[in-house]
């Protein structure tokens, strides 16, 4: 299985980083993605990646961090992009929900992204609160206009929560919808009706840890070992075996990310 999508660069791992590879690994899981909410994160990404063998990166900027962005960010952000293992922008998009970031600069900030991974031909990592009809409406806009490279694998909507109508239009502009703890919460009935009806061709497993742990450890810190949960939930829904689940997302994350076989 792979988690792709862990801020293991965040202080709550930093007591405890590699026995949580190791559980990882012992439940697994043999691979991980980072995603950056800033410049400075891509950094800690990019060394941790180069510290684990089976940990990659995403270099870039969150909506929530978007407040001073300047158009130069942009250049940093390509120039983090060169590094061995990074393998995607994100996490970028619009946040709605939290008000950190005026929404015309996180609009720029993330259109500005946007080009700079059609121009890297990298996919993109996308995070969606609150602003799903602006999200779309961008990405299907950027989706027209892809290299070849892109066009079958221009990104995934990480954490997905939105309506299935949001989730019909993802999936028409060719994105992966990633999954998370909330697909095994009790109240999660509509979430699990989208998941059921997302081919299982364009699904990902995430834990986005340390955050969204799933039942059954809700409450504690989230680790990639526990991608284990969402992804025996998705097998039920999907009515397949645990193991066609694990290698199907597998092969799905490869794909997407161009990850080593």
């Amino acid at each position: 299985m792979i988690d792709t999508h862990c801020h293991l660069n965040f202080e709550s791992y930093n007591e405890d980083r590699d026995a949580v590879m190791t559980r990882a690994a012992q439940a697994g899981v043999t691979r991980v993605i980072i995603p950056a909410t800033d410049l400075d994160t891509s950094r800690e990404a990019i060394d941790l990646a180069a510290q684990y063998d089976g940990v990659f990166a995403a270099v870039g900027i969150h909506p929530n961090s978007t407040a001073n962005f300047v158009s130069t960010d942009v250049d940093s952000v390509a120039e983090l992009s060169q590094a061995p293992k990074v393998i995607a922008i994100g996490e970028i998009g619009l946040d709605y929900y939290r008000d950190r970031s005026p929404k015309e600069i996180q609009r720029q900030a993330f259109e500005a992204q946007l080009a700079l991974a059609s121009r890297l031909e990298l996919p993109v990592i996308i995070h969606n609160r609150d602003a799903s009809e602006d999200v779309m409406a961008i990405l299907e806009a950027w989706t027209r206009d892809l290299p070849d490279s892109l066009r079958d694998r221009p990104g995934v909507l990480h954490s997905f929560s939105a309506p299935q109508a949001i989730a019909e239009r993802a999936l028409a502009a060719g994105f992966y919808l990633g999954f998370t703890g909330p697909i095994t919460f009790k109240n999660a009935d509509d979430l699990r009706r989208v998941a059921a009806m997302t081919p299982l061709d364009r699904i990902l497993i995430e834990t986005d840890g340390p955050f969204l742990t799933p039942t059954p450890h809700r409450g504690q810190r989230n680790e990639p070992a526990y991608v284990r949960f969402v992804a025996e939930r998705l097998a039920s829904l999907k009515q397949v075996s645990f193991e066609t689940l694990a290698q199907a997302t597998t092969d799905n994350a490869v794909r997407l990310f161009r990850l080593p076989a």
